[in-house]
């Protein structure tokens, strides 16, 4: 049985600067008429990796934003229409001139009967914007 090794050469990644929003309801119960919930949250991660420049607060954004989409296409394979709890974890990591975001998002399905309501932005995604990593 061989034991996975790191080649000697690659340096492990620094942790750089983290982000971390706890889930919060997306929406009032006023708003909706919620039919189910999931029985549990779904998470997943997402990797950015940038090869020769710093990510700036767009593109942590943007990285997020994708990931709440993903994760809403996911969650609709499973005939769910909304996510009614949203929270993410977005971590900044560099190893050497690479930069990369991680980006962990977590979300609690649900199906609401007619329309379901416009997709709304990440939670407290404010806390991006223009922020930039240390070099």
């Amino acid at each position: 049985m061989r034991w996975f090794r790191r080649r000697k050469h690659d340096q492990p990644w620094e942790v750089v600067g983290c982000e971390i929003v706890e889930p919060v309801l997306m929406f009032d119960e006023s708003e909706i008429d919620i039919v189910r919930i999931g029985a549990y949250d779904t998470c997943r991660k997402y990797i950015f990796d940038f090869k020769r420049h710093v990510p700036d607060g767009d593109q942590s954004v943007n990285a997020l934003l994708f990931s709440q989409h993903q994760l809403l296409q996911e969650v609709a394979r499973k005939h769910y229409n909304v996510l009614l709890l949203e929270g993410w974890t977005l971590t900044r990591l560099r190893r050497g001139k690479q930069n990369r975001l991680e980006v962990e998002y977590i979300g609690r399905a649900g199906y609401v009967s007619g329309k379901p309501p416009a997709s709304r932005r990440p939670p407290f995604i404010a806390v991006l914007r223009g922020q930039r990593m240390p070099l």
